[in-house]
Parts: C-alpha cells; structure tokens; sequence
C-alpha cells in the first residue's frame, strides 16, 4: 500500500526509477561488484533521466523536489539489491549535493550542481576521519588562512566516492581556538588539486561496486571561494546534512528488507523438502509475516518523517527512530532470509548472500544505532 503522503508524482518517480534498475542495474551489476566501481556512463545515464537532481532547484537543472522524493528514490533504488551501486548514487545527490543546493553562491551551484545533476561530476561527503565518524566535533582536519585562499591538512577515511569522484565537499577547523561546533567550516576540494591523495582504496566486505577511500590533504591550497556557507559555521551544516542521510538510509532499509522478503518467499514457495514446499511450513509462514509486518512499520515511520520535513517540522527523533529500528530490522530480516535458503544462501551465486553482506554496515554507517537512540533518548523529556 503507498504511503498518505504520497501523490502521482511519487509514483510516477517509483516507476521510472524500477525500469532503470530492471533495464540498465540488474543485466550489469555483478560486473561492477568485480570492477569494484559504478561506469560513469550509467551516472549520465541516470543524469539525463532527471534522476540525480531531485533534490537540486529548477533553476540548476534539477526537479526542486523534497524529502518524500528523496526517500521514494532511496527505497525503490535499494531494491536493486546492489547496495554499492544505491550508495555511488545517493552519496553524491544526498550527501553531498544538499551541502551545495543548501549553501553556495550562485557562483558555485553553477559550477558544480548543474554537472552533478547532469552525472558529469561525482561528489562525495569528506567528514569521517580515523578519529572521528558521528563524533564531528573531535575531527582534526585543519584549514588555515594563507594570502586571499585556504591551506588544508589532514585524513579522511570511509569516504564513499573518494577514490574515483571528482568533488570533495570537505569539513576542516577553521577556528582551532574555538569549541568544536564553532571552529568548523566547510570547503568544495576538487580530487585533482596538488597536495590531494587517495592513498588507500579500502577493501570491503560488502557493497563492493562503491569505492571506498582514504584520502590525505597535504598542504592543498584553495582559493577563497572553495569555502562553502560561512565561515565556522560548518558543525551546524553537517548536523543538518546528517538528517537527510539518515533518513534516506532508513528509506533504503525499507527498500531492501521489502526485496529479501520477496526472494525468500519466491524461494521457500519452491523449495521441497520434507514432502512439500518450505513454504507449507507453518514456522517459515510466520517468520515472513513477521517480517512483513515489521518491515510496513518501518517504511510508513520513513514517510511520516519525510513528512514532518517537507512541513519544517522538527524530526530529529522520528529520523533517529528509523535510522535505528532499521538498521538493526534489515540486518536482521536479510540474515534470516539467508537462513531460509539454507546452504544455498551461503553461495554467492545467490542475491541473498550479497545482500546480508552488505546488510552488515546498516547497524553502525551513517550513525551507529546507538548513536541514534541517544538522540531518541534526549527527546524523551521536555
């Protein structure tokens, strides 16, 4: 059943986005899991379609749309059942590009949003360092005025897009006497600037067609119109941006789980043993229900948070909520869709096997679980 909010726009959206996936994801993405990155030629693909500037104003090349569009589009590409490709996406449009829609100048939303919304450039969100993930106040990353620009130093690691985008929209204190949360400022670093280096791409255990970075700033000089918002202020744009990755990622929770319940029945419904179908056993009967039932749960506190966002309504908790109940939910609805398959679903020739893999991250990417139920809990009591 879809969602109250949703209108025709919506599912017209689903639609178009499930024959992209049917027709251009699924006959080639087990290739890209080898290659270990996304073809470029899919992104402008995706590009030319509308896909990637949902988000992005009319006045850029985008669609202007809102949260609910962004979730529909996070949950219909989740089902692809290729985390890695959902993630090279929605890293670049939902991460990254609101840092820029929300922020820039004129100047620099023509520079950067209208190719990224056309998949010329790939971006990728640069906050996480060895040190520092959902702690963002503990970062070390530096950048010191020098002349009329910026000089940048330090790490980042995990960063989805690192090894082969094009932009990098870069947190770094800019106020090392200030608190944490006033000495942050945020920066666009294009990958091919001196002093930037990938030095590692990551080995993963899943989501292997998304690359993986880390990426040194040595003494990178940037002109002073690479600073994005203003100045110290950059604490708060990463806290804002952090609601809508986490409540895409509940989106693609509910996306996924939904998928694996499909497959599992598809294959309980055909696998014999012990004279008839796994499906006529009672015991897996309602263990898919269950499923079922929580997994309508979660996909309808998504859109009830979506919501609340399209109204600029405060949702810090319901996103928290879903970020938290889905994660753990996914994780454990895919694992247990394995263990229907039985041996079959430790292969990896089976989607299941891929999908728990990649499944394993949704507990503590984006914010640990419980991360987000620390901030449930702060909005407990008045």
């Amino acid at each position: 059943m879809d969602p109250i909010h949703w209108k025709d726009e919506h599912r017209e959206l689903q639609r178009q986005v499930r024959r992209f996936v049917e027709d251009e994801v699924l006959p080639h993405a087990q290739q890209w899991e080898k290659d270990g990155k996304v073809p470029r030629e899919v992104l402008r693909r995706m590009g030319a379609l509308g896909f990637l500037g949902i988000r992005v104003p009319e006045a850029y090349g985008g669609a202007g749309m809102d949260a609910m569009a962004s979730a529909v589009f996070a949950e219909e590409l989740a089902r692809c059942t290729y985390t890695g490709f959902t993630m090279t996406v929605l890293a670049d449009t939902e991460m990254a590009a609101p840092h820029i829609i929300r922020a820039g100048t004129d100047a620099q939303k023509k520079r950067y949003l209208v190719p990224i919304t056309k998949g010329e450039i790939v971006a990728a969100i640069t906050v996480t360092e060895p040190d520092a993930g959902s702690d963002v106040q503990g970062l070390r990353t530096s950048a010191r005025r020098e002349g009329n620009g910026w000089v940048v130093n330090g790490t980042k690691r995990f960063i989805t897009n690192g090894v082969y985008g094009d932009l990098y929209v870069l947190a770094a204190k800019t106020d090392p006497k200030a608190k944490a949360s006033r000495g942050m400022s945020m920066f666009l670093v294009e990958r091919n600037t001196p002093g930037v280096t990938v030095t590692r791409k990551l080995e993963k255990m899943g989501w292997l067609c998304s690359d993986t970075a880390e990426i040194v700033f040595e003494e990178v000089r940037l002109p002073a119109d690479a600073l994005l918002g203003e100045e110290n202020k950059g604490f708060y744009a990463v806290m804002q941006s952090f609601q809508n990755e986490r409540l895409v990622a509940a989106a693609i929770y509910a996306g996924e789980a939904a998928k694996a319940i499909e497959i599992a029945l598809d294959y309980v419904k055909t696998r014999k043993a012990f004279g008839g179908t796994l499906w006529d056993k009672q015991a897996v009967r309602l263990r898919l229900a269950d499923y079922a039932a929580r997994v309508e749960m979660l996909r309808q506190l998504v859109y009830h948070a979506a919501w609340l966002d399209t109204q600029g309504i405060d949702c810090v908790k319901e996103v928290s909520m879903a970020k938290s109940i889905g994660g753990e939910l996914t994780h454990e609805v895919v694992h247990g869709c394995l263990q229907l398959h039985g041996g079959m679903g430790f292969m990896r020739e089976s989607t299941i096997e891929r999908m728990a893999r990649d499944a394993r991250v949704h507990t503590f990417g984006g914010g640990a679980t419980e991360v987000m139920l620390e901030e449930v809990a702060k909005r407990m009591t008045p």
